[in-house]
């Protein structure tokens, strides 16, 4: 029975028929298509429209804010740099200032070394002349002392002290010219 109502409806309608809708059913469709497409235009559009206005200024803002930032690290990665390099600079300057004050000191330490030494050396020589002379000093007055008790012994008393005193320095004197 289906099928005999079916090609009933089918024989009955047209082909052009088929393509358009019943009055009433277009009629109620286009008054729903108003309804919403008026709640859309007023109330939805705008909405959307406000949410988008509203997330683009915000993108914005942060972009504008994430280029600042960027401006500012940017700023201080430079000044680091700088700070950075002139700390190198003067670290430098310090290390080779320092360099050139131990070199100074160096050099006059050594320098000072050099007079003292040159100092001992000559008070080294000078005690050593003066000790040699009263050293010889010291034996002529005893090679004296000796000649003076050997004359003595010889001659037993017949040449007086001072005249046996003089013979003995001319001797020493003679002793001393001889060549070494």
């Amino acid at each position: 029975m289906i099928q005999i109502l079916a090609q009933e409806v089918v024989e009955e309608s047209s082909g052009i028929d088929l393509l358009l809708p019943d009055t009433s059913e277009l009629i109620a469709g286009f008054i729903a298509f108003s309804i919403i497409f008026v709640f859309v235009w007023k109330w939805v559009i705008p909405a959307a429209d406000k949410a988008l206005t509203a997330r683009q200024e915000a993108i914005t803002g942060q972009l504008t804010q994430a280029e600042t930032a960027k401006q500012e690290a940017e700023s201080l990665l430079d000044d680091y740099k700088k700070q950075l390099a002139q700390a190198k600079s003067e670290a430098n300057t310090i290390v080779e200032d320092a360099r050139q004050a131990a070199d100074v000191l160096r050099s006059n330490l050594v320098g000072q070394a050099e007079e003292d030494a040159v100092s001992i050396r000559g008070k080294a020589r000078a005690d050593a002349g003066a000790e040699m002379d009263r050293a010889a000093a010291q034996i002529k007055d005893e090679v004296a002392t000796l000649s003076l008790e050997l004359a003595q012994m010889v001659v037993a008393g017949s040449v007086d002290e001072s005249v046996q005193r003089t013979l003995v320095d001319r001797y020493i004197d003679d002793l001393g010219n001889l060549p070494s």
